[in-house]
């Protein structure tokens, strides 16, 4: 059998044969993970290549319900086969082309713990990363899954960082982050209107030090100057515009920045003993 990537992305036009080309040889014990008794189809013993070869020919069609029901049979009917291992992670590709993520999350993480020196670990990792990357909301929204398909994906680069799937991983880490810093700003917006100035700024703050490399770095820093000026404490305000200036010259941020000092008749300038400051050195 020939080698062959597995899928990275949703592509209609996916060879699906190609990606079983190279998957798999260790044996496995357990069933398939995620179908109650009313969706197991009804016990016929066949051979585990009439089983799997018509669970491909579903997936072929585009028809991945029933593949993952054939998938489940090759493990329930042939539990120690080469076949079985194959069929695990086929399963889980299937479940997550047809949004069943939890399905394809839990047969995802099972092969990693059976396989771990599997060569197609990797793959499990970004494909339980995708289903969770898949389940991003707004961010208005509880962002658990953002977490978690940072999580994944931060697993994925760490342990497997020249894989082919890394690369993608870390754009969508850079995505994730970004998601994060959106709801921490949305969050200290929401405070600063209220003018609960301290809440407003620990937002701001966690953007700086968490996310100091998302787009939502130059307001962050506009917003605590903002803040800063309102509660009084102009060194601070001064440092973060000073900051911004530095960073993002031609930024509306800093223009808006500088305007808000120059109503006090202050000016940008950098307090080295600031946390603003610590934290940007401290990255940059």
């Amino acid at each position: 059998m020939s080698e062959a990537r597995l899928p990275i992305r949703r592509n209609p036009a996916f060879s699906f044969r190609a990606i079983l080309a190279g998957v798999f040889a260790l044996a496995i014990t357990g069933l398939a993970g995620c179908s109650s008794n009313d969706d197991e189809l009804p016990y016929e013993e066949r051979p585990v290549e009439q089983i799997y070869n018509k669970a491909m020919d579903h997936m072929a069609a585009g028809e991945y319900i029933p593949a993952t029901k054939e998938f489940d049979e090759v493990e329930r009917q042939h539990p120690y086969s080469e076949w079985a291992r194959r069929s695990m992670l086929m399963g889980a590709y299937a479940n997550y082309k047809v949004n069943q993520y939890d399905e394809a999350i839990l047969s995802a993480q099972r092969f990693i713990s059976l396989h771990p020196s599997n060569k197609d670990v990797p793959y499990a990792y970004y494909l339980v990363g995708l289903c969770y990357y898949e389940q991003i909301s707004d961010v208005g929204r509880d962002q658990k899954m953002t977490e978690n398909a940072l999580n994944s994906f931060y697993e994925l680069t760490r342990r497997f960082p020249n894989s082919e799937y890394a690369r993608d991983a870390r754009l969508k880490i850079d995505l994730t982050l970004d998601h994060l810093a959106g709801k921490e700003m949305e969050i200290g917006r929401y405070y600063l209107n209220r003018h609960d100035y301290i809440a407003a700024i620990n937002r701001f703050r966690t953007v700086i030090e968490r996310y100091q490399t998302t787009t939502h770095t130059p307001e962050a820093l506009e917003r605590l100057t903002e803040a800063y000026l309102s509660l009084g404490i102009k060194t601070e305000a001064q440092t973060a515009a000073a900051i911004l200036g530095y960073n993002f010259p031609g930024s509306e941020w800093y223009e808006d920045s500088y305007a808000l000092l120059a109503e006090q008749g202050l000016e940008p300038q950098e307090n080295k003993d600031s946390w603003i400051s610590r934290a940007w050195n401290s990255v940059f």
